[in-house]
């Protein structure tokens, strides 16, 4: 077994793991990332991304992306649709606000870049990783893993970080922690389409036979969803089947096109919302999924694990520059508080855009009703655009 040390082990190297490696290298503290996942299995697993201009923000001033303005969109508004017609919510009027769509993979891509030129160690591709010694502060924690080639590997750390995402193992060494869950009774059925730009923004729509949201990826390929029962299989859809559901989803007497084209890739993706806390206990600390998840409406799963990692950069290095490892106690109660108010808003736009399967006719009016005081009223509007462009501290990137 070879050992190394180090100051912080971070389990998982997606864009969270990723993220705090780099801003621990810009405060001289080192660190370890592993990930069981291969880079090209990260890199290859596309999803989609809008980022808050807060997140952009911290990835282009700390040196990890100069790539997100030049080769990201950036969007001043959305569109929602209701009652066969596109209502403008105009963050950058309303909040002074925007947000970037730009790909999960792309932050992945250029984070490894920024660590890889800065001789970070990443190691992907391991296997049968397990974390010692997290329980108290007196304790000396460790990772032990295999890699690729069958060794077997020690990395001994002040700290450990669960960055291992929605099925965390990290997450089950968290002393007396509280799990909350809520399951929704629907899926999205996610599409990628090879087809041009319906709309320069995304539209956000509520039709009686449930939600649909179309997106934008580039000039030739955009990603679109529509709600559906969980318990559906992609492989049984045919192309005609799904564009006859989101053009039914986003018919409406306005004029609008959705324009098609072939289906490149289908699934099916389960709704949830989950919240561990604490975060926090002795030595290991979790961030992003391996903590909590949120449903995909209200854009904030990528955003609320950058945000997570924001305070933990800046709780660490309180923590093991100053040697005041009574700092990593904030952490937990700071990270959350962002938390909740996300899971808020996402369940409100969850609830305020889906069809749930007991509406009654009813709740159909009522959440039209809805919809149309948001958009509507001006102070409705602002506060679905200050919730969608992430709370943000002020000034543009």
């Amino acid at each position: 077994m070879t050992t190394t040390r180090t100051r912080v082990a971070i389990v998982g190297g997606g864009p969270a793991g990723l993220l705090l490696s780099h801003l621990l290298h810009i405060a001289d503290i080192d660190s370890v990332v592993l990930d069981t996942r291969t880079h090209h299995q990260i890199a290859t697993t596309h999803r989609a991304g809008i980022l808050e201009q807060d997140s952009v923000r911290l990835l282009v001033d700390s040196g990890a992306s100069d790539r997100v303005l030049a080769d990201g969109h950036e969007h001043t508004g959305i569109d929602l649709r209701f009652d066969g017609a596109s209502h403008r919510i105009d963050f950058r009027r309303l909040v002074d606000a925007s947000c970037w769509l730009y790909p999960q993979t792309d932050v992945f891509l250029d984070l490894h870049a920024s660590r890889t030129r800065d001789k970070g160690d990443l190691r992907y591709g391991i296997a049968d990783t397990e974390i010692h010694d997290v329980d108290d502060l007196d304790d000396t924690p460790h990772v032990t893993f295999t890699d690729s080639e069958g060794l077997t590997h020690r990395v001994v750390a002040d700290i450990v970080v669960g960055a291992d995402g929605s099925r965390s193992t990290c997450r089950t060494s968290i002393r007396g922690a509280s799990q909350f869950f809520r399951e929704y009774p629907f899926a999205w059925f996610g599409v990628l389409v090879a087809a041009p730009p319906s709309a320069p923004e995304l539209i956000y729509a509520r039709h009686q036979d449930g939600f649909a949201l179309v997106s934008q990826r580039t000039a030739d390929v955009q990603r679109m969803y529509f709600q559906c029962d969980a318990s559906e299989d992609p492989a049984t859809w045919s192309d005609d089947r799904i564009w006859e559901q989101m053009q039914t989803r986003l018919s409406g007497h306005d004029g609008f096109e959705l324009l098609q084209g072939p289906v490149l890739e289908k699934a099916v993706l389960p709704f949830r919302s989950f919240v561990q806390t604490p975060l926090r206990s002795g030595r290991l600390l979790l961030v992003g999924d391996a903590g909590h998840t949120v449903p995909p409406t209200g854009a904030k799963g990528l955003n609320l694990a950058l945000a997570d990692v924001r305070v933990l950069a800046e709780v660490l290095e309180r923590a093991l520059g100053k040697r005041d490892l009574d700092a990593l106690s904030e952490y937990s109660d700071r990270a959350l508080e962002r938390v909740w108010k996300a899971q808020h808003f996402s369940y409100w736009m969850t609830t305020m855009l889906h069809r749930l399967p007991e509406t009654s006719a009813f709740d159909e009016r009522r959440q039209l009703s809805e919809l149309a005081s948001i958009a509507g009223s001006e102070n409705g509007a602002a506060y679905l655009a200050e919730g969608y462009t992430g709370w943000s501290n002020g000034g543009r990137p």
